[in-house]
């Protein structure tokens, strides 16, 4: 990224963070841009997370490792990351009717992991997320050895977790993540 991309960067993300301040109380952004400043490969992250449509910001703050966490905050399932199945494996998996990619390969691209049920969960307390789409989220290895992954969505002011199966890939369902700074 060129130096005036991660300044227009910092503005985004800097607004977004001033604008929305009960997802961070208590948090200061000039702290967090040193850290982002000081962290290219994590602007780049960032960068990408705000490319497909994630709108990334603040969430809270690591105590144990003073770690700033970053999650995609957009209403809904980043519109850049959907139509995607979970994983590699259920990519090819697939004999007919690929989607041309998987949400595990691009949060690794991104430099990001996907959010977990509980993180997810934590991402509803802060407001009303995916009420129209749906997201994977991070799926036990017990449920993926069986061919299944999960994701979340809201809906009648609840959280709910489904299953599906892993190569399954729809319009409406993407992916959220996170990043530590």
């Amino acid at each position: 990224m060129q130096t005036e991309q991660f300044e227009e960067l910092l503005k985004v993300l800097k607004a977004r963070f001033e604008n929305n301040m009960n997802r961070h109380k208590g948090l200061e952004w000039d702290g967090i841009q040193v850290k982002l400043e000081a962290n290219t490969e994590k602007l780049r992250s960032l960068s990408e997370m705000e490319r497909s449509g994630g709108e990334p910001d603040v969430v809270g703050l690591d105590e144990k490792t003073g770690e700033t966490i970053f999650y995609d905050c957009s209403a809904e399932s980043p519109e850049g990351r959907r139509s995607v199945c979970y994983d590699r494996e259920a990519l090819e998996a697939r004999k007919a009717h690929k989607p041309e990619n998987n949400a595990v390969d691009m949060a690794a691209a991104m430099g990001i992991e996907l959010l977990t049920e509980d993180q997810y969960r934590e991402l509803q307390k802060l407001g009303e997320f995916d009420t129209k789409t749906s997201s994977w989220v991070k799926t036990p290895p017990d449920v993926r050895k069986l061919g299944g992954a999960l994701f979340c969505d809201r809906r009648y002011d609840t959280v709910f977790v489904y299953h599906n199966g892993a190569d399954s890939y729809y319009a409406a369902r993407g992916f959220r993540g996170a990043l530590r700074v």
